[in-house]
């Protein structure tokens, strides 16, 4: 069963019955990876905060899709 893309499965998911704040999102653990490789594009990535989130992003569901292939 394939899920939304904007899906919150958790990055560090844990036994079930255990209450806790579960922090990021896969897809949000993908686009802060992706954020590593991407800041270079720009001289001065703090002048392009939209165009490299929404990058990332993009990136973070592409990854998720090919991980959903397999």
């Amino acid at each position: 069963m394939s899920q939304p893309i904007n899906y919150v499965a958790p990055v560090f998911p844990t036994p079930a019955g255990t209450q806790h704040n579960d922090g990021m999102t896969l897809r949000d653990y993908f686009a802060a990876a992706a954020l590593k490789g991407q800041a270079h594009r720009f001289a001065h990535p703090h002048e392009h905060r939209e165009l490299l989130a929404q990058d990332c992003y993009d990136i973070a569901d592409a990854m998720i899709k090919a991980r959903e292939a397999k």
